[in-house]
């Protein structure tokens, strides 16, 4: 299982989207307080939909909380910051991906001394940042990519008509 880690989460629409593809992806959601807003906001349900109530997901005090409460593990840390693209590493089941508030990004202080794990989506030159939940799911789907989509569904099927054989 691949683990989403929201630090600092300011906007509850795009946690509640975040939420909805953990679900479909199995991934385990953590979010590092504070939050921008409370879990049981009509907004975070909307964007969830009927996800929300299946979610696996922890929350912490805050960062250094997250780190002891899982013995300190393997952390992808996307931000604009980064020299390596996120597509150039080697994701692995158990792995964390973290992501920062949308309107600041994870902390330097927090980045410093974890250089090798600091991952970018490449973007025109200038522009500040993508959308957190598309950004969750670019890094996200890479890593699933990698694993050959291991546990989920690879193949749809129509609801009312039938493929052509």
């Amino acid at each position: 299982m691949l683990n989403i880690v929201l630090y600092e989460p300011e906007i509850p629409y795009n946690t509640g989207n975040i939420g909805r593809t953990c679900v479909a992806t199995g991934c385990r959601l953590h979010l590092i307080k504070p939050l921008g807003f409370s879990l049981d906001q009509k907004e975070i349900k909307r964007a969830g939909l009927d996800y929300w109530p299946r979610l696996d997901h922890i929350e912490y005090e805050g960062f250094v909380d997250f780190l002891e409460k899982n013995s300190h593990p393997k952390i992808w840390m996307a931000t604009t910051k980064a020299h390596k693209v996120y597509s150039d590493v080697s994701y692995s089941d158990g792995d964390y991906i973290m992501f920062g508030p949308e309107s600041r990004g994870i902390p330097e202080e927090i980045l410093v001394d974890r250089e090798e794990e600091c991952i970018r989506i490449p973007m025109i030159e200038g522009e500040r940042s993508i959308n957190l939940c598309n950004s969750v799911s670019i890094v996200l789907f890479e890593a699933l990519r990698q694993m050959d989509f291991a546990e989920l569904e690879k193949f749809g099927e129509l609801h009312r008509l039938k493929w052509k054989e």
